[in-house]
């Protein structure tokens, strides 16, 4: 069976046509915008993710905004959202913007189209999903844009059982993507297909008896549309015992740190922490809250304690501040967490 292209790209594009969802950097040819929101989606839901696109897009409306803002309130802007080097390394991209040639965002007419993806691609944080992304949606340049969503609807087009996460799947379905893409319209053919993945051709019990793509897609005809896409074996679960101390004055100040370590959460604050083989035993009559919180290579075990002092410890590192500035400070989702299981909302 040989896929009918054409059919594949009219289908697509009147399926986008009629379903897709009304969002602000759909509305946008800004490079920026577009990059802001393909950082925020990476690894967010639309429904969580728009809020924080408003938001930090109403912030840093443009990248020299975002240049010349401190890390800590791109950080500060960010939370929530996880994956912080991700924010962080938009905030080097955007300065290097600023400091070399790249004329991507703001002279991108000057550029040939190799030179635009190629421009995008040398900035940090911006690989081969996030550059095509860009340059078809910005530029209507013809890169595919190869997310989680679009693997899966290649997959099941032609019936492909490589892993996709896999050096040499990466590769296969990049060739896959090129094949099937509509040069006339890369715009609307990547947008339809990451949308289709999205909305219709689900990862669980799709609806293929009335699915506009179904006398071209493979699966279906092999029945094998519930087993893909593939991924490889996953590694095994980092295992780490985090213990805070929420320190309180009869001031209502606290301590707190910054990370710095080439760690998670690099460059948040958090609370005083002794990390160990285990959790330690809470302290009769202490106000506790326990989390397992689960990251892409690791499942953190943390314990939260507040023990009011009069005087607050004079510990490696941390500061005081009073408990109602934490919002002034970035912190992690679970740090989040804690303080709202605990009432200490900020």
């Amino acid at each position: 069976m040989i896929l009918n292209l054409s059919l594949i790209h009219n289908r697509l594009s009147l399926w986008y046509e009629q379903h897709h969802r009304v969002l602000p950097w759909r509305d946008t040819t800004d490079p920026y915008c577009i990059w802001v929101s393909e950082i925020i989606l990476q690894q967010t839901r639309v429904n969580q993710g728009l809020e924080y696109y408003l938001r930090f897009i109403q912030r840093f409306p443009n990248i020299q905004s975002l240049a010349e803002a401190e890390e800590a309130e791109v950080l500060r802007y960010w939370q929530g959202l996880g994956y912080y080097s991700r924010a962080r390394n938009m905030h080097r991209a955007a300065q290097l913007v600023l400091a070399t040639d790249c004329k991507v965002f703001h002279n991108p007419s000057s550029l040939s189209p190799d030179q635009i993806y190629n421009q995008l691609l040398s900035l940090p944080g911006i690989g081969e999903y996030t550059a095509g992304a860009i340059a078809s949606f910005a530029f209507n340049l013809p890169y595919p844009a190869l997310d989680g969503n679009v693997y899966r609807v290649l997959s099941r087009l032609y019936d492909c059982d490589i892993a996709f996460d896999t050096t040499a799947g990466k590769k296969h379905f990049h060739q896959l993507a090129e094949s099937l893409l509509d040069r006339t319209n890369p715009r609307v053919h990547n947008s339809a297909i990451m949308e289709f993945g999205a909305l219709y051709c689900t990862p669980i019990s799709p609806d293929c008896s009335l699915c506009p793509l179904q006398e071209c897609c493979l699966a279906y005809v092999h029945h094998t549309v519930e087993l893909l896409p593939v991924r490889k074996p996953r590694t095994p679960l980092r295992e780490r015992y985090l213990n805070y101390t929420i320190y309180l004055n009869n001031q209502m100040q606290t301590l707190i740190y910054q990370r710095t370590n080439n760690d998670i959460w690099k460059h948040l604050y958090e609370f005083p922490l002794i990390e160990d083989d285990h959790l330690l035993p809470i302290p009769a009559n202490t106000p506790s809250i326990d989390f397992t919180h689960i990251l892409s290579h690791q499942r953190l075990h943390a314990r939260f304690l507040i023990k009011k002092v009069s005087e607050l410890p004079q510990l490696p590192n941390t500061f005081t501040i009073p408990l109602s500035s934490l919002d002034d400070y970035a912190l992690s989702r679970l740090t989040l967490r804690a303080l709202n299981a605990l009432g200490l909302q900020l």
